[in-house]
Parts: C-alpha cells; sequence; structure tokens
C-alpha cells in the first residue's frame, strides 16, 4: 500500500468497509490502548507492531484515524491568513500520518492474512472511508485554498518539487470533481461510497471462489507432476485435513504447472475450469452483477465532470493521454500475436497427432502441449531449468543485481527483533554499500496460504520524503510460491522467476525515493511498471547466472548449454503470453469506452473477444469476473493495458544497456537509471525523465523484436 493513500482522493483501490453502532464507535474512539493506532517504536525510527496486530482492533482505528485526518485537514482550512504554499500545501502534505499507519495494518489483514472476521470488518468499513474520503475531496473551503495557490503558481512559478506538488494536487481535485456544484458533489460522493462496497464485495468473491474449489488427487492421478508439485501438493492436502491426497488449488501458482505437466486431460479441464470460472459460477460469488454496477456507476460519475467516458478521463494524466493512444499501441502488437498464436498451436496439433492422441487443441491443453513443443524445438525442459532456480539463491541474486545498480547491502536482521504478521515472513536491513547509510527494510512474504490474495505484488508500509524526516523506507515484496515439504528445496519456474525480479523491482522503486513531498512518491499508471519490467532483464545476466543459477543439490552452475536454449527459447510462446494479456487490456478499454447500458458482462466479454479474432485455443489471463486489476478498484481500470507501454520502455532501454560499454553492470547507465527513472519517482514527468535517460522517446521497435514479432516499417 502506498503511504500516501490517504491522499488518494477517488475510491481507494484496496479499501472496503466500515460500519459500527453509536455505542460501538463512542467507545472505539475512546480506547486509548489500540496498538493499531500507537506510534511505531522500536529500531528503524520505529516499525509495525505486526505481532500485536487483531481484527478486532481495525475499526476502531480506522474510526478515530479518520477522524483525526479531517481535524487536521479543518485546521488548514481555518486559518485566517490566505493561502500559499506554505500555509496550505506544507500542512495537507504532512497530514493524515497516523491513518497511513491504520492502513499499513489494514492492508495486511485485507491482502495477506484476510479471514471471515476480517471481511465482515471491509465489509462495514467501505462506506465510512469512503465518506472519509470524499469530505476531503470534496472540501470546498480546502479545494479553494489550494486553488489560490495553484493559479498564483501559474503567474508565479515555484521551485520544481513544489510545482509539480502542486499541479498533481490540484489535478487531483479537480478530476475528483472538486468544481461541481453542490448536487453533483452529494452524487458523485454517493456513487463513490457505492463503488468502494462493490470493490470489496468483487475482490471478496473470488477470493471465497479461490478457497471453495480445490481438487484433489488420488495417487493414481499424479500422472506427468513434477516431484517437487506432488511433494507441494501433498502437503498443503494434509494442511487441510485430506491427509494421503494431492491438492491443487485454484490459484495461478498451483494451477499453472498442473495444466504444463499433467498426463490427466480430464483433470486438466476440470483445473482450468475452476480458476477461469472464479466469479462466474452462477452462485452467491458470481460478480457479473457486480460489474454492469460498477460501469453503470463509473460512467455515471464520469459523466457529471463533462467527460464521454471512463477512459477518457481516467488515462488525461497518464503517459498515453487519451484510450485512443493505448488503443493504437494495442491494435499495433494485437495481429502479430494472433499469427504467433496459429504458429503455436499448428505445431502443438503436430505434436498431439503424432502422439495419436486423437483431439483437437483446446485451452486447458495449450500449456501442456507447448512445454512438449518447446523440449522438441529447444530441447529445453522446463523441470530441468527449475532444478537451478531455487529460491534462496534468487533472493541473493536480487540482493547482487541491487548492488550493482543501486549500491545497495542487503542483510538480514536479527531473527525477533523486527515483529512480522507470520512465520513465514523475513526481513532484511538495507544500507549503501560505501557509507552504511541506512536506507530501510525489506520484508518478503513468499509463500501462498489460506486468506492470502493470489498473485504477487510489491507495497510499502512507509515512504520516503523529506518533508517527513526521512525516514527509513519500509518496502515488502509478496509471492504465492508453493510451500515445499519440510526440508524441501522452493524450486520456482523461469517465468516465476523474471516476476521475483519484477516485484523487487516496484520494492527498489521505494527504497532508491529521493522526493520531497509525499504526493511525489503516487505514481502513473502505465509508468511506473516500467522500472519492474526493467529490472527483470538482469536475471538472465552473465553475472547473474554464473553466481546464482546453481543447482539445488550439486551446487554447480547452470550449464552454459542450458542457458544458450533459455534465451533461444526466449520467444518462444509469445503469442501464448501477449494474446492472453492483450485479450485483458483490450476488454479493459473496451468495458470503459462502451455504454454500460448496453453491457451484459458475459455475452459482451464473448461477443467483443470475437469481434477482435480472439483464437479459441486461449482465454484472457484475466477473465471479466475475476478481474481484480479493474473491479476490485480503480488502480488499473482503463490501465491494464499499461504494462505493454511499460514494456515498449522497458524493451528500448533494455537495448540501452545491451549496447553501453559495461553492458547491464554500465557504472554510466547505471547512475542515469537511478538519478532519472528510480529516485524522482513522480517528481518529474515520466516523458521528460526518459528522455534525459535515454536522449530520445521510446520506439515500439525493440518491443517487437523482444517478442520475435515483425518490426512495423
Amino acid at each position: 500500500m502506498k503511504k500516501r493513500i490517504i491522499k488518494s482522493l477517488g475510491v481507494f483501490a484496496l479499501v472496503a468497509g466500515l460500519q459500527a453502532n453509536s455505542q460501538e464507535q463512542n467507545q472505539a474512539t475512546n480506547t486509548m490502548d489500540n496498538i493499531l493506532l500507537a506510534e511505531w517504536s522500536g529500531p528503524y525510527a520505529g516499525v509495525p507492531a505486526f505481532d500485536k496486530m487483531k481484527v478486532e482492533l481495525v475499526k476502531p482505528a480506522m474510526l478515530k484515524a479518520m477522524d483525526a485526518h479531517l481535524a487536521e485537514i479543518d485546521k488548514i482550512t481555518q486559518n485566517p491568513e490566505p493561502a500559499t504554499f506554505a500555509n496550505t500545501i506544507v500542512p495537507f502534505e504532512d497530514s493524515g500520518d497516523l491513518l497511513s499507519r491504520v492502513f499499513t495494518y489494514y492492508g495486511i489483514f485485507s491482502s495477506n492474512i484476510s479471514s471471515p472476521e476480517f471481511r465482515e470488518v471491509q465489509r462495514e468499513l467501505s462506506p465510512k472511508i469512503s465518506e472519509y474520503s470524499s469530505k476531503i475531496s470534496q472540501n470546498t473551503a480546502l479545494f479553494e485554498r489550494i486553488k489560490t495557490v495553484y493559479e498564483n503558481s501559474q503567474e508565479n512559478p515555484l521551485p520544481a518539487p513544489d510545482q509539480r506538488v502542486i499541479d498533481l494536487i490540484y489535478e487531483e481535485f479537480a478530476m475528483e470533481g472538486a468544481n461541481l456544484n453542490k448536487e453533483d458533489k452529494a452524487r458523485y460522493a454517493e456513487i463513490n461510497k457505492e463503488l468502494s462496497g462493490l470493490y470489496t464485495k468483487f475482490s471478496n468473491n473470488v477470493l471465497a471462489e479461490e478457497e471453495n474449489y480445490i481438487v484433489y488427487l488420488t495417487e493414481d492421478q499424479l500422472s506427468g507432476l513434477t516431484e517437487s508439485y506432488i511433494k507441494a501438493a501433498a502437503s498443503t492436502a494434509e494442511a487441510n485435513g485430506e491427509s494421503g491426497k494431492y491438492a491443487v488449488t485454484n490459484t495461478r501458482s498451483s494451477m499453472d504447472p498442473f495444466l504444463t505437466y499433467s498426463d490427466e486431460r480430464e483433470l486438466r479441464e476440470q483445473v482450468w475450469r475452476n480458476y477461469y470460472s472464479r466469479g462466474d459460477n452462477n452462485d452467491e460469488f458470481d460478480n457479473n452483477e457486480v460489474i454492469k454496477k460498477i460501469l453503470k456507476l463509473r460512467d455515471e460519475r464520469v459523466e457529471l465532470l463533462g467527460y464521454d467516458n471512463f477512459a477518457q478521463w481516467r488515462l488525461q494524466n497518464r503517459m498515453a493521454k487519451n484510450p485512443e493512444n493505448a488503443m493504437e499501441l494495442m491494435e499495433a502488437v494485437w495481429p502479430a500475436a494472433l499469427a504467433r498464436v496459429e504458429e503455436e498451436v499448428k505445431d502443438m496439433q503436430a505434436v498431439a497427432d503424432r502422439e495419436g492422441a486423437n483431439i483437437t487443441i483446446k485451452p486447458w491443453d495449450y500449456r501442456y502441449y507447448a512445454e512438449k513443443v518447446r523440449k522438441e524445438k529447444y530441447d529445453l525442459d522446463s523441470e530441468e531449468v527449475k532444478q537451478y532456480l531455487e529460491l534462496g539463491n534468487l533472493t541473493q541474486a536480487l540482493f547482487f543485481t541491487a548492488g550493482e545498480l543501486f549500491n545497495f547491502d542487503f542483510k538480514p536482521v536479527e531473527e525477533g527483533s523486527v515483529p512480522v504478521f507470520h512465520e513465514d515472513v523475513k526481513v532484511w536491513e538495507v544500507t549503501d554499500k560505501d557509507s552504511g547509510e541506512l536506507i530501510g527494510l525489506w520484508y518478503l512474504d513468499p509463500f501462498a496460504r489460506q486468506g492470502k490474495r493470489s498473485g504477487a505484488w510489491a507495497t510499502t508500509y512507509r515512504s520516503y520524503s523529506e518533508l517527513e524526516g526521512a525516514k527509513p523506507v519500509l518496502a515488502s515484496n509478496n509471492s504465492n510460491f508453493i510451500k515445499p515439504a519440510p526440508g524441501e528445496p522452493v524450486l520456482v519456474s523461469w517465468d516465476d522467476a523474471e516476476t521475483f525480479f519484477h516485484e523487487f523491482g516496484h520494492a527498489l522503486h521505494f527504497l532508491a525515493a529521493d522526493i520531497k513531498y509525499p504526493t511525489l512518491n503516487s505514481g502513473v499508471r502505465d509508468y511506473t511498471e516500467f522500472q519492474s519490467q526493467l529490472l527483470e532483464r538482469w536475471l538472465s545476466t552473465d553475472k547473474v547466472i554464473n553466481r546464482y543459477l546453481k543447482h539445488h543439490e550439486t551446487g554447480e552452475v547452470i550449464p552454459d548449454e542450458l542457458v544458450a536454449k533459455i534465451k533461444k527459447a526466449a520467444t518462444f510462446n509469445q503469442g501464448f503470453a501477449t494474446t492472453e494479456f492483450l485479450a485483458s487490456a483490450l476488454m479493459d478499454m473496451k468495458y470503459h469506452t462502451t455504454d454500460p447500458e448496453k453491457i451484459e458482462p458475459k455475452q459482451f466479454e464473448k461477443e467483443t473477444l470475437d469481434a477482435l479474432g480472439m483464437p479459441d485455443e486461449i482465454v484472457m489471463r484475466h477473465r471479466s469476473p475475476h478481474f481484480g486489476h479493474v473491479f476490485s478498484g480503480e488502480g488499473y481500470a482503463t490501465g491494464y493495458y499499461g504494462y505493454l507501454w511499460a514494456d515498449v520502455l522497458t524493451s528500448d532501454a533494455s537495448e540501452a544497456f545491451a549496447e553501453a560499454p559495461g553492458g547491464f553492470y554500465d557504472a554510466t547507465l547505471a547512475k542515469k537509471l537511478v538519478k532519472y527513472l528510480f529516485a524522482p519517482r513522480n517528481a518529474m514527468d515520466p516523458a521528460e525523465a526518459y528522455r534525459k535517460f535515454r536522449g530520445r522517446d521510446a520506439k515500439i521497435d525493440a518491443l517487437m523484436r523482444d517478442r520475435g514479432f515483425p518490426v512495423p516499417n
């Protein structure tokens, strides 16, 4: 969760639920010993008391912290002096620390250790949090002061960081309806309140579907599965009270390897259907009606502001600027991806025919036969590669990369010296290698478990800003690797290793921040994925390979011939990868540029994909009813394309390193990387920052080369 979530004036992407009767509220707000409200104590300028957090403390803490922040806002608006940057923007930026701390705990409960009890708290808190947000975004007195500072700055520009922060704050307020009349403001706030509840409902429905659909295998159903997968599946089944069986959970980390290796076609279909039907089972957790309501409310809200559709409103302050530019990029890549899928399916069907399978390739066959083609075409066995991708070694590879590029050093903290919320979580101290200066802490929560949302993500518990005392950054990475049986190594796929590097890129972006004001820690959605995607490239550099990609048993470095196969196969299956992603990104944009009155999600998804020529053998990476990026909040709504936009920058920047005298470890280019692409966060316009790094704008050519697609003329 970003440090300044309380300053995000729209509906929060990860908040939901707050309501208590007046008696409960009075008791709660008078409680003085709520640890969630306490200043963080201990080393490193204070750390969250994760070992003392309890669900029953969340509601009273949230109520009190929101009231405290609103009181801080009142103090700003009641200042009789004319509005200036010093008496309006600075205190606004410095406000809300108590609520930020509470949101840190809230985020952990929501994402890492959710429970039915907490979900009820979420449901109750959602409308109250939305009301609180609206009280700030629609505070006329506050906006008038901000507007005065902004307009004065247009005539007499401020120093760069001050000007950037007032520009961003004014723009955010304007986009959130601060200029609306009283009646429209009231409706705007009501819409936000309704949406916050729907986002929580959508997210919790998906989580319930992941928990409710587990396939238990017997010993005669394990054909093709790897030894490590079988051991982990047995361990998971035992933990779920099904000793002697093997559990395939309804998460990507479990589904993906099962579909890749299982010889049992009927079981592959069952697992595939479970996963891609999440939120689409015509039961109490079905999300189709939720989607319809979300789309209508989003459309109504931006109509109040004078926009034709949600995408037009949302993209105005992104790098793409408008939906047309985003669509232009996606449509430039889509035909090449479809053409590659056709080739891939042809290759897979040929393997199936030779084996006498007597089938037509279906979506639950794609990964299975793609793996066979990979072995045949490139003599590359994914399971063989995994033997050299042990989680402990990969973690050290992350640290090495950060040391070479950022001059950071990572050292594990003494066990018990920093509180954690689960025994799986480990913590490292981050310092400057030369000066020894403390940068911050890095928390890692690596394993999947009940109550933890799927996927991989990065977040901060405390971000850096000079205004708030330049305290050590508290950053975290969260993964869903399958926890192995006791004593067994954690071996991951090449894709999962890349994701591990990717999310660490986000953490480095937090740790490297060098900004003055908290708002400058905010991100531009189609830019913030660039830094993390770029870091993936260091996984396949020679220095990382030779030091850290070692066989988990023998300690031997991964053989040169196997590395050559990996690099040769780098563009393999790019049809599948690009198409499943782009289908989701295109659907996201279509949902938000179409009149919602005409949308019936299930039908709309099918008709839109048919019109795009979506291959029958592939499904969207995130089907609509579980597309959490888009419908469990607003962070990625009309922004899923941003991964591709960022990948254009990534490919282009990667070629800059490849061409540099020192390659990916070129010292001069690394300094520019940190100076312009990481340290400024949002203190500099992203397009300007990239030009300062590269000397020009990015071109699509490198992206097409990376994916093995034809480069446009």
